[in-house]
């Protein structure tokens, strides 16, 4: 048959009637989204496995603190515990929420324990007298400036928030990398780039040469045309990964969550004895600021004479377990930064089975020959002269612009961890509550805000973040002034409704 009927293959003696050439259009649009979506299915597989293998991790290393807490405490402490045992799970409970995403200030929660600890402690090592919930704010206030737990709440504040803060954002990074992947991968083709590899992948069939492979630069060329935007993601998305191992360094480094965390129920202990060890002296300066409280009718319980010897309290390092998992996270996000641009090269080469560039026995799109056009660079901009895919350079996806965002977003929240700032952000585009398990959704991405308290550090907001990658690695975080930055989002928003 001379071809004349052929739409998109050349024209020319053919085996193919017009229903084979849809068919196999629609046939080839089908196997390259499918190799699409199965090269992002292996990088969200690896970024869901490391978050998989942290938050097990992180997990077991707070439930063995709080096991140990209540194992020991009771033999310890005797009353002094076990009438305080909802104060020591509310504070587990709290720190676990917000390692998962709620809507917790950290240092409000722990600021919170240490008073109530303090005001039920207070209560029971002085049961001869009656003491009210109005003495009780009184003699917080008096007792707190003589720091009747010693330096442990302040010290334990400053390294615990560092440690959660670069855990939490760590966590969150992986899901919402494997989010952005799985996004991504979602996106269909165009009908130019349709067109495209069908004349790729099986043009050939139809001048009776199917077992010429395509010539390698062809193929990138139609393969750099089709995935344009997505090899857009390139920048952010190293930044991402950059950031990752920058913060997987801090938690295995001076934030060692095996130490800090490891050991919370430790520095409770030591903060029970410093209390008792003070104990008159602290009473002596309540009594004397907030006057002397009434005796109690009910007498004294005694609860000093039940107290029983002290238990040395151990913590069982885990320290080299997690030295593994940051080496083995390192080396995925390593080898995972260049994804998006490898990505043309990868399909080609694995799955296009092109034929290799020094080839000149290759299907070049016409015949059986060698390729001679150059091939493209990565990323939109570069396909304005695209010679086998029209690239309307315009009209950027709106999906993958917004998965960029997403990244920028991700990856100045781990700048923050970085140096130990928590960043609550007002999402300024789609949700991304699909981000992995149902309880991991990153409450601070979903735009819910921290409540507000004089007493503690907040932390810092952005409507949106700045320009990642840069401040990671330095000791500050830069903020862009509000006007500017709601003149972006404002931007941001038009831009979308034009590109649509």
């Amino acid at each position: 048959v001379l071809g004349e009927h052929l739409r998109i293959c050349p024209q020319g003696y053919t085996c193919c009637t017009s229903e084979m050439e849809e068919n196999f259009a629609n046939k080839s649009r089908n196997e390259f989204e499918a190799m699409m979506k199965e090269a992002g299915r292996s990088v969200q597989t690896t970024l869901t496995a490391q978050h998989r293998s942290f938050d097990s991790y992180f997990q077991d290393l707070l439930n063995k603190s709080e096991k140990a807490l209540y194992d020991a405490f009771p033999s310890m402490y005797g009353e002094l515990y076990t009438q305080n045992m909802k104060v020591f799970k509310d504070l587990y409970s709290e720190l676990r929420r917000y390692y998962r995403g709620s809507n917790i200030n950290l240092e409000e929660a722990l600021n919170e324990f240490w008073t109530r600890l303090l005001e039920r402690l207070f209560k029971l090592m002085n049961p001869q007298y009656h003491i009210t919930d109005e003495y009780l704010d009184c003699m917080v206030k008096h007792a707190e400036q003589h720091k009747p737990f010693g330096e442990v709440p302040r010290d334990l504040k400053v390294k615990a928030t560092r440690a959660f803060i670069a855990a939490r954002s760590y966590a969150q990074g992986f899901l919402v990398g494997s989010d952005v992947v799985k996004k991504v991968s979602q996106v269909s083709l165009s009908h130019e780039c349709t067109r495209a590899i069908m004349k790729l992948m099986y043009c050939p069939h139809c001048r009776g040469m199917s077992s010429v492979k395509p010539c390698n630069n062809y193929c990138l060329n139609v393969v750099k045309g089709c995935l344009a935007n997505q090899a857009d993601l390139n920048t952010e998305w190293k930044y991402l990964m950059d950031s990752l191992v920058i913060v997987a360094d801090r938690i295995d480094g001076p934030y060692n969550v095996d130490t800090v965390i490891g050991t919370i129920h430790m520095r409770i202990a030591e903060a029970i004895s410093n209390l008792q060890e003070n104990k008159d002296s602290i009473t002596a300066k309540v009594f004397q600021g907030c006057g002397n409280p009434k005796i109690s009718t009910k007498g004294s319980s005694g609860e000093d004479k039940k107290r029983r010897g002290k238990v040395t309290l151990e913590a069982k390092s885990s320290a080299q377990a997690l030295e593994m998992l940051v080496l083995d996270a390192k080396g995925n996000l390593t080898a995972l930064k260049t994804y998006w641009i490898t990505l043309p090269s990868s399909l080609c080469s694995k799955k296009v089975m092109a034929s290799s560039a020094a080839d000149d026995k290759c299907w070049n799109g016409m015949t059986k020959g060698s390729y001679l056009p150059e091939v493209m660079g990565d990323g939109l901009a570069n396909q304005i002269n695209n010679p086998e895919v029209e690239v309307d350079i315009t009209k950027p996806d709106m999906t993958i612009r917004q998965q960029i965002m997403q990244l920028k977003i991700m990856t100045n929240r781990l700048g923050n961890a970085n140096i130990g700032n928590d960043v609550d952000f007002q999402d300024a585009s789609d949700d991304m509550s699909g981000s992995g398990s149902g309880d991991s959704c990153p409450d601070d991405v979903c735009g819910k805000r921290l409540s507000k308290s004089p007493s503690t550090r907040q932390p810092e907001t952005h409507a949106i973040p700045k320009q990642s990658g840069h401040g990671i690695n330095g000791a500050s975080s830069r903020s862009l002034p509000s006007a500017f930055l709601l003149l972006l989002l404002v931007a941001f928003i038009a831009a979308q409704h034009l590109w649509r």
